[in-house]
């Protein structure tokens, strides 16, 4: 086994643990970085090795918010376990528009959508968007500061820029995961079809679709990563039946390399997902908008200049 091969791996699973679950699309960095470092495989293996490397990343999910998620635990009262299966309900409908728009389009959307300036125009749009958004919600929760009775808010009659995010998500709708009504989840859900184009983010854009339906940035963010559980799963076993509906066998070494990916992808992942949850309670996603529309425009004038 070729040591340069796993080094590939373990930083393909560095890049996967990371990207997938901040707003700043995986699949987008996956293949830019396949630019530049090139795993020695088959192409067939790659187009798998690409999704499949996400189960190590939705296993991280599986593990933070196991008690959450349960329905079975012996911990939660009936009505809590009620509440926990109406939340699997939600997750599951949620996901019908993605799989009903994705599926179909998935080997189009790979063959056709898979350039570099595809990925770069889709992480500027979607940049300027959070941007835009979270500049927004901010300017409302100042006006309202300004404008609410003396006490309400620290600082009412003038509230330090810091604060505007917590504001922000003080005037959200819904703060809590369990308060997440069927209407927004379902609305959650086909911002989650957006993600089919490679450099939106499926996490960009579901937490988008969050805030923009009234939910604060921890529900938008908790919501978006158990939207990823049926979908990872779904995805990854689409794309191994198709690896080996075509012959495909795996080699000696393309089992390490699948399974060091995977197993990096789950590592970084807890600690990712453990510093978005952290970060959202008192930033916001504007510093995820500049990087995409930084990253977006080096790699237009990288790849223009090298071309």
């Amino acid at each position: 086994m070729d040591i340069i091969e796993l080094l590939k791996a373990v930083l393909f699973g560095v890049v996967e643990g990371i990207t997938e679950w901040l707003p700043i699309s995986s699949t987008g960095h996956m293949l830019l970085l396949d630019q530049f470092v090139k795993l020695n495989v088959s192409r067939d293996f790659w187009d798998m090795f690409l999704v499949v490397i996400q189960l190590g990343a939705i296993l991280a999910v599986c593990v933070l918010f196991f008690e959450k998620l349960n329905p079975f635990s012996r911990k939660k009262s009936a009505e809590e376990r009620r509440s926990t299966w109406s939340l699997w309900a939600k997750v599951v409908a949620a996901c019908i528009p993605a799989a009903a728009v994705g599926i179909p389009l998935d080997d189009w959307m790979e063959e056709h959508l898979g350039s570099p300036y595809v990925i770069a125009a889709a992480l500027i749009v979607y940049g300027i968007a959070f941007i835009v958004i979270e500049t927004v919600r901010e300017r409302k929760a100042a006006s309202l500061a300004q404008t609410a009775p003396r006490g309400r808010h620290m600082a009412a009659a003038a509230p330090r820029t810091e604060n505007l995010a917590e504001l922000a998500d003080a005037d959200a709708r819904v703060t809590d995961i369990d308060d997440l009504d069927w209407p927004t989840a379902m609305g959650i859900g086909l911002f989650q079809v957006l993600s089919i184009v490679p450099g939106t983010s499926r996490s960009g854009s579901t937490i988008i679709g969050g805030l923009l339906l009234g939910c604060s940035r921890a529900v938008a963010a908790e919501f978006t990563f158990f939207l990823a559980i049926p979908v990872m799963f779904g995805a990854s076993a689409l794309r191994l039946v198709k690896y080996f509906v075509k012959g495909n066998t795996f080699a000696a070494n393309e089992w390490m390399i699948l399974g060091v990916g995977c197993a990096v992808a789950f590592v970084v992942s807890i600690a990712s997902i453990r510093f978005l949850m952290g970060f959202v309670r008192s930033h916001d996603f504007k510093i995820f908008g500049w990087y995409r529309i930084v990253l977006g425009v080096a790699v237009i004038l990288y790849f223009t200049l090298m071309g």
